[in-house]
């Protein structure tokens, strides 16, 4: 084929980049005299794919190279001039794939493009009105879209692999997407070609990292869904047990069909035949290209694409014919081998559209076939079934209806042994009895003879038969597919989220399985992926597939393969090879990159130096001279010779070339030929990357062999817990599974860097796993040094050592494959240095990251993250190494001091600091023959008495930890003495040293010791400077308050001190504040109630270990207690309720408390018998004046003794019968007294009884005369009131409490600082431990910081300030201010609501608010002394016209009182009850108010006001709706000063006094402003004419409650307002609603 006749002008002068240098050779050639070709671009190349006579290339930039015979094209490209794909330019390509004669692409947006050959549908298109697109000339988008979803979104792909006849896609969602024709495809189908990607359903749900695509069928690498087992020891012991790849088929699947949940059998039923197929090309045979007979060993042009510049091709080479009748050949195991037909005859019956066009490109492909390709010699597994039988789903056992032809396998000499022919012979006749008589996995037997059995595993659903027409490639000598070896980064590097690549893996494979490829031990076709069970455990991290042989690299650098061997290319003779097997690989080979071709396999492996070596296994030539000389030996071990003299490697044979090539990245395979991508070292960089994977795999295989020959077979000795013991056991097996830990994260880290090695050109050193993962390592690494440790101090090896005598044996010898270069294996102490070496890895990565930074500059973020980590890696390595060094002088302490005295101090954690052995340290004031021994371990310090340490004897001892230990120097006195004071929680001790410098030297390790302990470096501490206050965990021993107590918190110098929490035996806590020792501050205790057998529980303050302040309880018996509290006793304020849990009664009682008891003002409500008492206590009785008010409208007024009502009282009825004489015995009237009914008869003498049950009288009855004036004496007997309690005196221990939170012991006596004081500190308190404060709180707290003047006198200016500092403390609870509102609010809600709304406590009522009001301005004054009296003016001037709601009654004067300042902060959440209370008491008047209301409201608006008496003048005329003015009418009703109305009807929706008076003045405004316009001239108003009209307004207002409303603004208004204006308005309104009571003087 012509070239093309001129470069490209891009190409035209190349610079060969230094990384990305592409070489590629052709494999058939003799090793000795391979010749590279080397293809120089401009820009790196990041990737290179081949396919059977084609390859692409993708450089940096995303730009895509084709070379080779482009037969979609009818072209053929030079290597050394590729062609650039012009329409993907822009398309930002990531990836390239090479099938068998198509091509894909794939863009970083996850675009799908492919070209090429498409007759099996394997590019994904379809030409519109045609039924196949044959072939694709330029890259088109396959769309690949998922319609289950709705609405059906389009799939991102991120990986691509393309077969012969089919293509598979890996989507970010690791699902795996299909198209083309075949078994291979996976789908669940019976049509072929599938024209669109379609899912392959079986992997749904699977997560997929890796797809590879052989010649006809499939791999995937996908990760396990659950470890086998949580030991992750186990897969190892798995194979040791017999299960190793070497083990035989049957023993393979009897262990393995223990679990096949999750395994798919073929798929569909074997007996299913393929009737009707519309495929066109699957109706006749394919159409031979060569008529002549072939050997079963020639390959049918086994060819390559052509490497010279010129574009010529090699010289063809004539087959050698054999008669197309010729009986079976045997091969050399015995085994009888068909051949093909000579002739195929074409298809009559196409379908085509057009057949002359299909025959001219078919003829046109030909005549480019015969013209370009060599003819190879046997070898070419291909011809076993691609061109023959054209189904490789077929067995190559012997079929008496296939015909099938077979490659010779043995036909020329081996090159590895003298002896390899022999060998191979031996291998293949056993290969041959092990599989007789043996059960497949399958459901077909391996050696199933017959016409039935050939014609079933032929007529698969989705398994092509015998021949297809319409195929240009099927006329070309050669159909090798290459495997796609797709380096899947981006699925495999992500596990669960942490970015480093699973191991625990599996392989599923499908497809067809003539020759094993398969590796489920047999020869049948797989229609839907199933899992090769025998790779699952092995740590699979990339699958490759050839064109009938399979390949997967482990993680431990390990090659399985298997499928057709006949040129050697699985790497091993071993059999079968229809299960994997490893490849034979001489020691210190580590592979870390495969890739296969058609009948060859490339490895890429570390050798001795950094540099990576290649090798090759597989078909190849003899040079020149050797093919002389083993030319007599061939013909005698050949019946047929083929065409040249060729040879096989039996197992991978090293390239020299390859250290030409320089550091080599990655390898493809691909029909005939072979391909490298390498960089060059520049800067070292390239050398320093190899090196870190280099040693990381070496590493993790050392690892791996030191779990599978010596931890594994050690753990699971039987005898192993005796031997070792107990605590070494356990010991032991944490170091195991610390172990495994550390060898996971290796292997991980080992396959990442292989991964990072693939795309080194693009990948970012800032992405290195050393760097993101640094934590990981960090954490690892500690917890195998500490375990390693641990075991090491317990004197653990010892035993190890006399185990591994026992399990090893005469093993012995295997250890030493894993001792390093300078041990031996002798005893228990290499043993020691075997498990310690893999710390000194940690300074390996710290050296190579070290040499990675010297590349960049030190400006550099890449230098900065890369000595970043080299610190990190570089300090452990050494702290590592410091904590082995302390774990052998620790095990050498206890074994010079063995006993068992000292083996109650060994513990695993423990480690030695130094001991006083030599007297160095003593006791200050010890006796004259009294023996100490101090020893200072690393979490404590031992007291020993009566010490002989020489002896390993004391007779006591005594350990101090060292979280609660303080150290202080002793500054030497006149005695000389060189002391150290040591201080724990519950005693005190003085260490004498014998000399300065001994004293220095315990000095520095005590503070040393400690600094570590509690978190620090331990490195450089000053003597003394150790952490005073500290957080640590201690149990008391000691007599006290705090008794076998354990706590957890900080510490002050010894003592408990800041939050913590303690707990006793017993079942006690306390979480809180400590101070000095003791529980104080806030805290929450639970406290065991034994006779109950329920916790007891409180949460509040506590003062010097009792509780103490404000608080509330929670008794085991359900009461709860909400108050203050003394010295551990109710004290002061408190409200206790029954509780939930309380069956007999319900009752709350909220008042004062003394010493525990009820003494002082309470209110007791007693739900159960609907009764509420007010009035005084002592030691819990009733006593003192006292209301009772019932459920029952009963009123009761006298004094209590001792819980009775004794002596003169009062008592009022629902219906107002009052009656007032001697009560004795609660409630029984016995005595003198006179009773007045409700119509003011009176009954006066004794009385004697209850009155619910009646009353025994002796007296006079009365009735008074119409005209008889009252009787003032007797009308005093009954006023309400007598007995109360005054309300001055009421609820003194709320304000006590208030006061007293402000640092003052009684009312006014204190210091105004202090107290300030005290208000900043809770606010503090409160925003540092209260996380659960709302948002609104917090900016209310944060407001509260400022604090307004208060030395100075108050103005005006800056008393808006104080007024609105007021507001605010009142609305937070925390605030000792707005604490005292919310509990006042409190205490008379439970006075005046439910029973306690009662008419006859109005006046009660409202006298306690007003009394309320003093005392709190008593308490604002203490704070702002600036404030004048209560009735007081500012002088200053208003700083705006607002201040007249502050009550001026003289204008530029504002005058102060504690109703206009402080009734404004209370009433408002005080109204309700207050209110009710009001309605109750106006009830009667306000019913017939009402009355009068409705009835008035009926009249229009001029009769109403004509009948009012409101003179006419002031009559509207006009009225306004919506803006437009409307004529008012006789009729017109609600249309007059609806305005006025409007705002008269306001004053239900205000709570103070201020603010309805405010309603009233804007009344009166609204009411001038509607009467002006019909008046000329200044207009002032007379009492007269205002009166009707305000009583009009009033009439339309139509209020609810008004007389409450009346009562509440005269009993609550400020004086100072009574006899102004706004007094005047409200005399008014009042005078309105009393004129409308008595109607009929209207």
């Amino acid at each position: 084929m012509e070239n093309r006749e001129e470069r490209p002008a891009y190409e035209q002068v190349p610079t060969p980049p230094e990384r990305g240098l592409l070489h590629i050779w052709q494999s058939a050639g003799p090793i000795e005299e391979l010749s590279l070709g080397r293809v120089l671009l401009s820009r790196p190349v990041l990737q290179v794919t081949l396919g059977e006579h084609h390859g692409l290339l993708l450089t940096q930039g995303g730009q895509v190279y084709s070379f080779g015979e482009l037969l979609w094209r009818d072209l053929s490209i030079p290597l050394s001039a590729p062609v650039l794909e012009e329409s993907l330019l822009g398309k930002s390509v990531v990836r390239v794939a090479a099938g068998g004669f198509h091509c894909g692409a794939l863009s970083e947006q996850g675009n799908v493009y492919m070209w090429g050959e498409n007759t099996a549908g394997q590019c994904g298109q379809t030409e519109k009105g045609t039924v196949t697109n044959i072939t694709v000339s330029e890259p088109c988008l396959v769309s690949v879209v998922d319609s289950e979803v709705v609405p059906p979104v389009v799939v991102r792909v991120m990986d691509l692999a393309c077969g012969r006849e089919h293509s598979l896609a890996l989507s970010s969602q690791n699902e795996l997407w299909a198209w083309g024709s075949g078994c291979q495809l996976g789908l669940v189908t019976n049509n072929f070609p599938v024209w669109r990607p379609q899912k392959v359903e079986h992997l749904a749900g699977r997560h997929v990292i890796q797809v590879a695509c052989g010649a006809y069928h499939s791999l995937a690498l996908v990760r396990s869904l659950l470890p086998q087992n949580n030991n992750t020891l186990r897969p190892p012991e798995k194979k040791e047990r017999g299960q190793s790849p070497h083990s035989s088929v049957t023993e393979r699947e009897e262990s393995l069909t223990a679990d096949d949940a999750h395994y798919c059998p073929l798929g569909v039923e074997l007996s299913e035949v393929l009737i009707g197929e519309t495929t066109p090309r699957r109706r006749g045979p394919r159409r031979r290209l060569h008529p002549v007979g072939r050997s079963a060993g020639s390959s049918p042009g086994s060819g390559s694409f052509p490497y010279s510049g010129d574009g010529k091709s090699s010289t063809a080479q004539k087959l050698p014919e054999l008669d197309g009748h010729a009986d079976h050949l045997t091969q050399t195991d015995g085994r009888p081998v068909s051949h093909p037909l000579p002739c195929w005859g074409a298809n009559k019956n196409s379908a085509f559209p057009d057949e002359m066009e299909l025959q001219n490109i078919l003829q046109k492909l030909s005549g480019h076939s015969l013209e370009t390709q060599p003819i190879n010699g046997p070898g070419d597994t291909d011809s076993l079934s691609s061109h023959t039988s054209d189904d490789s789903c077929v067995s190559s056992t012997p079929s008496t209806d296939l015909l099938i032809s077979s490659n010779s396998g043995v036909s020329g000499p081996y090159s590895s042994s003298p002896v390899c022919l022999e060998e191979v012979r031996l291998c293949l006749e056993a290969e041959k009895k092990g599989l007789q008589g043996q059960k497949s996995s399958s459901l077909t037997n391996i050696h199933q003879k017959g016409k039935t059995a050939g014609n079933r595993r032929c007529s698969l659903p989705g398994t092509p038969t015998h021949g297809r027409n319409g195929s240009p490639r099927r006329r070309r000598p050669c159909p090798c597919k290459p495997s796609s070896a797709s380096r899947t980064q981006a699925a495999a590097s992500e596990d669960a989220g942490d970015g480093l690549p699973s191991l625990e893996t599996e392989v599923w494979s499908w497809g067809r399985g003539s020759e094993g490829q398969l590796g489920h031990g047999d020869q049948l076709a797989r229609l839907q992926p199933l899992c090769i069970k025998s790779l699952t455990g092995e740590e699979v991290i990339k699958v490759s597939a050839g064109s009938h042989h399979s390949l997967a690299l482990s993680a431990q650098c390990t090659v399985y393969s298997w499928g057709s061997n006949m040129c050697g290319q699985l790497g091993h003779v071993n059999s079968p090879v229809t299960v994997p097997q490893q490849a034979k690989l001489s020691d210190g080979l580590r592979i870390w990159d495969v890739s296969a071709g058609q009948s060859h396999s490339l490895l890429l492996a570390d050798g001795d130096c950094v540099q990576p070596i290649l090798l090759y296994c597989g078909q190849h030539q003899e040079s020149l001279s050797a093919r002389r000389e083993t030319s007599h030996q061939s013909q005698r071990s050949c019946q047929r010779s083929p065409s040249r003299a060729e040879i096989y490697s039996v197992r991978p044979t090293l390239l020299p070339l390859c250290m030409e090539m320089g550091y080599i990245s990655s390898v493809s395979c691909g029909g005939q030929s072979c391909a490298v991508l390498a960089d060059q070292n520049v800067m070292g960089f390239i050398s320093a990357i190899h090196e870190l994977a280099s040693r990381e795999r070496h590493f993790y295989c050392w690892l791996s062999n030191t779990r599978k020959l010596l931890l594994t077979p050690l753990r699971n000795r039987e005898g192993a817990c005796p031997t070792l013991g107990e605590p070494c056991t356990h010991l032991f097996f944490s170091l195991c599974e610390s172990f495994v830990r550390l060898s996971i994260l290796i292997g991980r880290h080992a396959t990442s860097l292989s991964y990072f090695l693939h795309d080194v050109q693009g990948a970012d050193v800032k992405s290195l796993p050393l760097l993101t993962h640094t934590d990981d390592f960090l954490v690892i690494y500690k917890e195998y040094c500490f375990a390693l440790g641990n075991f090491h101090v317990m004197g653990g090896f010892q035993s190890l050592h006399k185990l591994s005598l026992e399990v090893l044996g005469s093993q012995q010898s295997l250890l030493a494959r894993l001792c390093v270069p300078d041990q031996s294996v002798s005893g228990d102490t290499d043993l020691v240095s075997l498990l310690y070496w893999p710390l000194q890895q940690l300074h390996q990565y710290s050296r190579v990251l070290l040499k990675l930074g010297s590349c960049y500059d030190v400006l550099t973020e890449e230098y900065q993250c890369l000595h970043q980590g080299c610190r990190h890696y570089e300090s452990l390595s050494l702290s590592l190494l410091r904590r082995k060094k302390e774990a052998e002088t620790t095990f050498l302490f206890w074994k010079s001091h063995s006993g068992k005295n000292t083996e109650v101090l060994r513990l695993p954690q423990r480690r030695v600091v130094c001991e006083s052995s030599n007297r160095s340290l003593t006791l200050q004031k010890a006796g004259r023959f009294s023996n100490h021994w101090f020893i200072l371990f690393n979490d404590a310090l031992v007291h020993t008495q009566n010490a002989i340490p020489s002896q390993n004897f004391f007779s006591t001892h005594h350990v101090y930890p060292l979280t609660c230990l303080w150290v202080k120097p002793v500054t030497e006195d006149t005695r000389g003495l060189y002391a150290i004071k040591i201080t724990c929680p519950e005693e005190s001790f003085t260490l004498v040293a014998s000399t300065p410098q001994e004293k220095n030297k315990w000095l520095r390790s005590l503070n040393q010791a400690v600094d570590q302990v509690l978190g620090g470096g331990g490195q450089g501490s000053s003597p003394g400077v150790t952490a005073i206050s500290r957080t640590a965990t201690y149990t008391f021993t000691g007599e006290g308050s705090f008794k076998d107590a354990h706590y957890t918190g900080g510490w002050l110098a010894g003592r408990v001190h800041g939050r913590g929490t303690m707990k006793w035996p017993d079942g006690q806590t306390y979480t809180g504040n400590f101070k000095n020792g003791l529980e104080d501050g806030y805290g929450e205790s639970v406290m065991p109630n034994k006779v109950l057998n329920k916790p007891d529980g409180y949460q509040g303050q506590w003062r010097d270990g009792k509780i103490q302040g404000f608080g509330k309880y929670k008794y085991a018996s359900g009461q709860v207690y909400e108050g203050c509290f003394y010295e551990g006793q109710r004290q002061g304020y408190g409200m206790l309720s029954s509780g939930k849990q309380a069956r007999t009664s319900s009752s709350v009682f909220i008042g004062q408390w003394v010493q525990d008891r009820k003494t002082g003002y309470g209110v007791y409500d007693d739900i159960t018998r609907g009764e509420k008492y007010m009035g005084m206590w002592l030691d819990d009785q009733r006593n003192g004046q006292a209301v009772v008010v019932t459920q029952y409208g009963m009123y009761y007024e006298g004094t209590f003794k001792e819980n009775k009502m004794i002596g003169p009282g009062l008592l009022v009825s629902d219906d107002d019968t009052a009656f007032h004489g001697e009560f004795a015995d609660d409630w029984t009237v016995n005595g003198k007294g006179v009773l007045s009914l409700a119509n003011g008869d009176c009954l006066e003498g004794l009385f004697g009884g209850e009155w619910s049950t009646g009353l025994k009288v002796v007296g006079t009855y009365t009735k008074p005369a119409a005209d008889e004036p009252d009787n003032k004496e007797r009308n005093s007997l009954f006023r309400l009131g007598q007995y109360l309690v005054p309300s001055a005196q009421r609820w003194g221990c709320v304000f006590t409490e208030c006061w007293s939170r402000l640092g003052c012991a009684a009312a006014g006596r204190g210091e105004r600082t202090i107290a300030w004081e005290n208000i900043a500190v809770t606010i503090t308190t409160a925003q540092r431990h209260s996380p659960n404060l709302s948002r609104s709180q917090s900016k209310a707290l944060e407001s509260l910081e400022f604090i307004p003047q208060q030395g100075e006198a108050v103005t005006t200016a800056n008393f808006d300030n104080i007024r609105r500092y007021l507001i605010k403390a009142c609305e937070t609870p925390i605030h000792p201010l707005g604490w005292l509102v919310e509990t006042l609010i409190t205490v008379y809600r439970m006075t005046y609501v439910g029973v306690g709304s009662n008419r006859r406590l109005l006046r009660q009522a409202v006298q306690e608010v007003q009394a309320y009001l003093t005392h709190f301005f008593s308490l604002v004054r203490f704070l702002f002394p600036g404030l004048p009296d209560d009735g007081c003016i500012i002088p200053d001037p208003p700083a705006s016209p607002s201040k007249s709601r502050h009550n001026s009654n003289t204008e530029g004067v504002v005058v102060v009182s504690c109703s206009s300042l402080l009734l404004p902060l209370l009433l408002p959440r005080l109204y309700p009850p207050l209110f009710t209370l009001y309605s109750l008491q106006e009830e009667p008047e306000e019913a017939q108010y009402w009355e009068r209301i409705i009835r008035l409201n009926k009249q229009p608006d001029q009769s109403l006001l004509s009948f009012l008496g409101v003179q006419e003048k002031f009559w509207p005329v006009w009225m306004s709706i919506l803006g437009e003015k409307k004529q008012i009418v006789s009729s017109s009703k609600d249309a007059c000063f609806v305005s006025a109305v409007e705002t008269l009807q306001q004053i239900s929706t205000t709570f103070t006094p201020s603010d309805k008076l405010l309603v009233i003045q804007k009344t009166f405004e609204e009411l001038t402003q509607e009467v002006k316009p019909m008046l000329e001239g200044n207009f002032l108003w007379c009492m007269d004419d205002l009166l009707p009209l305000f009583l009009y307004v009033v009439l339309r207002a139509r209020i609810r409650n008004l007389g409450a409303e009346v009562s509440l603004i005269e009993d609550l208004m400020d004086p100072n307002v009574q006899h102004g204006e706004m007094g005047l308005m409200f005399t008014t309104l009042k005078a309105c609603y009393i004129q409308i009571q008595h109607e009929s003087t209207l």
